[in-house]
Parts: C-alpha cells; sequence; structure tokens
C-alpha cells in the first residue's frame, strides 16, 4: 500500500484537504496528516474558507526516524497558510522543524515531494531544495521562486523528477493525479 503524508497545519484550504482525503483513498493509498504537535498527544486544526472541517492530528514529523520517513512514497505540502504556521521557529537563528523535516524528505530520492500554492513558503529557509529546478507556485510568489533560485514556469501543474508543483489549491486535482500516477509507474499523455 503506497503512504501519503500530508503536513498540516490551521488555516488549511477545505476543498483541497477534502479532495486528498477521498482521492487517495479511491486509489487504495494510505493518508497520514503529520504536524508539529507541540508536545500534545494531538492536535485539532481548521479548515480557512468555513472553518467548519476540522483535522485531528497525532502524528509528528518531529523526531521521525529516516526508516519511518523512508515508508512513506510522497510528502505534500499543501496551499493556504499551512507553509506559513509551520515555518515558524522560536529561535530565529535556526531552521524550523518543519522545514528541516522537508530537508531530509528532499534528501530522498525515492520520495516525492508535491508542493502546491503557498506551500511554497515552507522551502524559504532552504532556498537550495529548489534552487535551479523548474517548478510552479501561486501568481503571488513567482518573485519568491525567482529569488528562491528555482526555475518558475507559467503552468498549472510542473513535474522535475521527485518535485511535483501545482499553482494553487484549486488545481490539486492536478497534483494527485500526479503523483497517483507516479506511484503506479503511469507515464502522463
Amino acid at each position: 500500500m503506497k503512504k501519503i503524508g500530508i503536513l498540516i497545519e490551521s488555516d488549511f484550504y477545505e476543498p483541497e484537504i477534502s479532495y486528498y482525503q477521498h482521492r487517495f483513498a479511491e486509489e487504495g493509498m494510505e493518508l497520514h496528516f503529520l504536524t508539529r504537535l507541540w508536545g500534545q498527544a494531538s492536535l485539532t486544526f481548521t479548515g480557512h474558507e468555513n472553518r467548519l472541517n476540522t483535522i485531528t492530528v497525532s502524528e509528528t514529523f518531529e523526531d521521525m526516524d529516516d526508516k519511518e520517513l523512508a515508508s512513506y512514497d510522497a510528502i505534500i505540502v499543501p496551499s493556504g497558510m499551512v507553509s506559513d504556521r509551520l515555518r515558524y521557529t522560536q529561535d530565529v537563528t535556526q531552521i524550523p522543524p518543519a522545514t528541516q523535516f522537508l530537508r531530509r524528505a528532499f534528501a530522498n530520492k525515492s520520495i516525492i515531494k508535491g508542493i502546491i500554492c503557498h506551500g511554497l513558503w515552507l522551502v524559504a529557509p532552504s532556498t537550495e531544495l529548489v534552487s535551479g529546478r523548474p517548478l510552479t507556485c501561486h501568481n503571488n510568489l513567482v518573485g519568491d521562486a525567482k529569488a528562491y533560485g528555482a526555475k518558475y514556469i507559467d503552468q498549472n501543474l510542473v513535474e522535475d523528477v521527485d518535485l511535483i508543483t501545482a499553482r494553487e489549491g484549486g488545481l490539486c486535482h492536478l497534483l494527485a493525479r500526479a503523483i497517483i500516477n507516479r506511484l503506479n509507474n503511469v507515464k502522463n499523455a
């Protein structure tokens, strides 16, 4: 069974997260929401649009060892304010824990990294992750992508080896389809 990790925090884009919950399940893929638990057993996060959708998370990327990380086939950084909240660090001289986790995921080329829309913000403390790589992002982040040294491509979806990016949360179906195709070894037409 393929295993997908989605980084999560409050102010997630509800339609995107709901789509992933249903779409990956349709493919028989195991979905895990990962967050920073701040020493708690679990945390409940609220969506951005209606603040009615909640997700209670008890899994964390904190202290995840390399063996467990390697058990994931894909890690997704979703749209909305998730990445902005996850890039918080108490010590501004340190890379945020979520970005440290993402660095480790990028170091493992067998893990697909999916970044959509404002998810690109989580890369800001470690721009070397995308420097020189083709990607797309929300129109508001094009300047950020270029400042990170990435090769911005004006398309809704860009695939570059183990990195798949999509322009905005409303295009989550494209990101999910590309990840599913890659995990099932299907060539995109």
